[in-house]
């Protein structure tokens, strides 16, 4: 009995860490200097979004808010329904 528990929770820590291999991680919102757009709930809604369409303007300038918003507009049938409504409640 000892050896069939110990074969299931090893295989069924190798399935798990499988699983979450597929899903990395995130990176982190940059650091910008000055004030940073929006709450930290809209920032967490949308950094998903920014991080898998807007590569291009993450590569020019992470910190450029406006370059980003366009991203994000142009891409708009693309994002998350949390990223979209954030743009929607702030009239963009």
């Amino acid at each position: 009995m000892g050896r069939v528990l110990s074969l299931s929770l090893t295989l069924l820590t190798l399935s798990v860490s499988a699983a979450l291999a597929q899903f990395p991680a995130q990176p982190p919102p940059p650091q910008c200097p000055g004030p940073m757009q929006g709450t930290a709930q809209d920032r967490a809604a949308c950094h998903p979004d920014v991080v898998s369409l807007c590569q291009t303007e993450l590569r020019t300038n992470q910190c450029d808010v406006f370059a980003i918003l366009g991203c994000l507009q142009r891409n708009r049938a693309r994002l998350s329904g949390a990223c979209r409504q954030v743009l929607e409640s702030n009239g963009k």
